[in-house]
């Protein structure tokens, strides 16, 4: 039920309210029993300890070392699943109780880095979607951070630009929701036939010119990305084309700030007269010599470049991939805000991340349907959000370091403009923010450490939100119905465990950091926000206990050696429960939450792979990174899809051609090791040797995870199957693996 507030206004209807999930009882009680479980099995463990060899007695203490790392990260877990908020805003009530007048002004961020991997017309149709905001226009200000520092970017921007004059009174006359033009006129006939007003004919003439002009405005940037190069007469369209020389490269170049559309401009309109929102180019500074702290750093220098030019109250940072996909998002996202009793101290408010692009059973596991349903809705019960870069809206001095106390001591509680009436040209401006783009800039400085995103760390938004709520802010977490922001799911596998073995590294390092909640939070947040974090921040180690049970079992049947308690033993009943009990409830979890059953099987073969490959891989560069060894890096996932890896997407076979060879040749390899313990271990069986059921079960799994492993390996002869090179570095792996396990051990 909605928690009542002390300081809440008597008489004013809330804006939004919070509302706790059903049947928390019962799953507590059903918790306790797998706590349960977990004792009985770490009991019978130190117990029932083998002194009759050095090899037994070792693995034995490996299997205990992960069941207890298991079973506390099952604890930490439980805090996401405790207490479950979910929010619901009223937009009704908010446009009653406040006119345009009092809205107060949205800036939004759009991050690129390289035009290559980030087609620039993925990009645009971002901003142009950003753009057709169902918001006033004179409250709207679009940047986009170009960290490539490309002209071919710029020219697209340029020419979205020209296009929205159409687009945007297209948008508002029939009312779409979804204003990113490629997706809109992807789903054409859909969006024809959901259309209900008296002039279809006026609706179709006007959408097949609105398409015609998409249509030539794609045809010129993809033209002009074949040349890799501005012609010269589309350059004397902008002077902004003049930033760019022949001696300007993407990791040394002058910052440049170039504002496309000027919203004080009276004569910046589309064709119904209506100002434009105000659109602006920025490439901050980047020279050799200097460290430019990859997205964060881009973050930042919007921070200061938007306070010179629009400084709105609120901020909206999106991912160029990720575009908006309701036209009021804005207004909903305001009833949080602007909540008399309790928006006061929100710093942000998070949307969770969805795909446009995923396969009827997800074959990827991309969209984390239990992760974005239950998990985060778990942290905001207990008054806070993860910060995940992209879909997020601001409170810009709670996002540029202020503490809640500080910004309390002068609170209004109604959102406001800042930015006085500037006089000043747009040249003046661009020039004025170019300063606040430099390298140097920042330099003596608290920018990184207490103000903006922080630095040092790949998942700076983690750590940011992190650092914003230590501050004393509370933050939102927000699912609504209908999708706010859409993006691109990775296509190939590579990509897939690219991004998660950085996001694994990335929060590992927090846990690592002076960031870890356990530490940064203590008596500033509760321990269920911290336990909270850390089940995203403990990723890369999960990693260990998982390749124990990865390995061991198969070595063990070839070795002979018992890990687990025979059927007929009452201590077989806790590790059977443990396992049935888990499995089942995140079955049921996942169709709660409308996967299907396929979908959840291809989320446990992911996750099997994804801590077998990334986040070992991302444990051990962080280990590295710690040490001194290694520098942070950033990789870009490349969003360009060939029409070869996107049949076989569709057709939900899994791509490990372009796979990692390290990755792979570690995937591989555990999946032949399991094959063949799977054949020795059914041998024993036959053979009457019914203690080792629970090993040969696992190994089952194993196998029937890597099923696509084997088609690939043994049947497949397509671009996207496993190579004959990785297939004997790993059976030479696998052998020697088992060769040891015979004759050293």
């Amino acid at each position: 039920m909605r928690e009542k507030e002390d300081d809440e206004i008597v008489g004013a209807p809330l804006l939004f309210e919070t509302k706790e999930a059903r049947f928390r009882g019962a799953y507590k009680l059903f918790a306790s029993t797998i706590l349960v479980s977990i004792s009985l099995i770490l009991f019978y463990r130190v117990t029932n300890f083998p002194t009759a060899t050095r090899t037994e007695s070792w693995a034995w203490i490996a299997m205990l070392v992960s069941e207890i790392l298991f079973g506390l990260y099952w604890i930490i877990t439980q805090s996401v699943r405790w207490r479950i908020a979910f929010q619901s805003p009223s937009k009704h009530t908010l446009l009653q109780r406040y006119d345009e007048e009092k809205m107060p002004a949205v800036d939004i961020f759009v991050c690129t880095a390289d035009p290559k991997l980030e087609p620039p017309l993925m990009v645009i149709n971002t901003i142009l979607s950003a753009m057709a905001y169902n918001y006033p226009s004179n409250k709207l200000s679009v940047y986009l951070s170009d960290d490539g520092g490309s002209e071919l970017t710029f020219y697209a921007l340029f020419k979205a630009s020209i296009f929205s004059k159409h687009w945007l009174p297209f948008c508002r006359k029939f009312n779409l929701q979804t204003r990113s033009p490629h997706a809109y006129f992807s789903a054409l006939n859909h969006n024809y036939h959901s259309h209900h007003h008296d002039h279809d004919d006026d609706f179709h003439k006007q959408c097949l010119f609105i398409k015609k002009l998409y249509e030539e405005m794609k045809s010129d940037i993809e033209t002009t990305l074949a040349k890799g190069k501005v012609a010269h007469s589309e350059r004397n369209f902008h002077k902004g084309f003049k930033e760019w020389s022949s001696k300007t490269k993407k990791q040394d170049h002058h910052s440049i700030v170039q504002i496309i559309i000027d919203g004080r401009d009276k004569n910046a309109v589309d064709e119904d007269g209506i100002q434009l929102p105000r659109v602006v180019y920025v490439a901050r500074e980047k020279r050799p010599n200097y460290p430019h702290h990859f997205k964060a750093g881009a973050m930042n220098a919007l921070i200061r470049v938007s306070s010179e030019i629009s400084n709105g109250p609120l901020i909206l940072n999106l991912d160029c991939d990720m575009y908006p996909s309701n036209a009021d998002t804005i207004q909903e996202t305001l009833c949080f805000f602007m909540d008399e009793s309790r928006g006061q101290n929100i710093a942000y408010v998070q949307f969770p991340q969805n795909y446009n692009n995923l396969t009827n059973n997800d074959l990827y596991a991309s969209s984390c349907l239990a992760t974005d349903m239950i998990e985060l809705a778990g942290i905001s019960g207990h008054g806070a959000a993860l910060y995940c870069g992209t879909g997020c809206f601001h409170r810009r001095e709670s996002l540029s370091g202020a503490h809640f106390k500080d910004y309390k001591a002068k609170l209004d509680h109604i959102m406001i403009n800042t930015k006085i009436e500037d006089n000043r040209t747009v040249d003046e401006l661009n020039e004025a923010s170019k300063l606040l783009a430099t390298c140097t800039y920042e330099h003596g400085t608290l920018w990184g450490k207490e103000m903006g995103l922080v630095y040092g760390i790949p998942v700076e938004d983690i750590a940011s939100g992190l650092a914003i709520t230590c501050r004393g802010w509370r933050s939102i977490y927000y699912n609504p119905e209908r999708k706010a922001f859409i993006g691109v799911a990775p296509t190939t596998l590579d990509v897939a465990l690219v991004q998660h073995k950085r996001w694994s590294e990335g929060m590992f390092q927090i846990f690592l950091s002076k960031y870890c909640p356990f530490i940064y939070g203590h008596a500033k947040i509760n321990i269920g926000i911290q336990m909270g974090y850390c089940v995203y921040l403990l990723w890369a180690p999960l990693s260990l206990p998982t390749l124990s049970y990865a390995i061991l079992p198969p070595l063990c049947f070839i070795r002979g050696i018992p890990l687990f308690p025979q059927p007929t033993s009452l201590w077989f009943l806790p590790f059977a429960y443990a396992f049935v009990a888990n499995n089942g409830y995140s079955l049921c979890e996942a169709l709660i939450c409308g996967s299907t059953i396929k979908s959840w099987l291809n989320l446990q073969r992911m996750r099997f792979i994804r801590r077998t490959t990334s986040y070992f891989f991302g444990f051990i560069d962080t280990i590295t990174k710690q040490l001194g060894l290694s520098q942070t890096n950033f990789v870009v996932t490349d969003k360009v899809v060939t029409e070869d890896v996107q049949k076989r997407y569709e057709k939900e076979i899994i791509d490990f051609g372009g796979c990692s060879s390290i990755m792979l040749t570690m995937m591989v390899t555990l999946a032949l090791l399991n094959l063949l313990g799977l054949l020795v271990g059914i041998r024993r069986i036959i053979m009457g040797q019914l203690i080792m059921i629970i090993q040969i079960v696992i190994s089952a799994m194993i196998v029937m995870v890597n099923l696509p492993v084997y088609e690939a390996l043994f049947i497949r002869s397509d671009k996207g199957s496993i190579s004959s090179n990785v297939m004997i570095k790993s059976f030479v792996l696998a052998s020697l693996a088992c060769f040891i396990a015979t004759f050293v051990f």
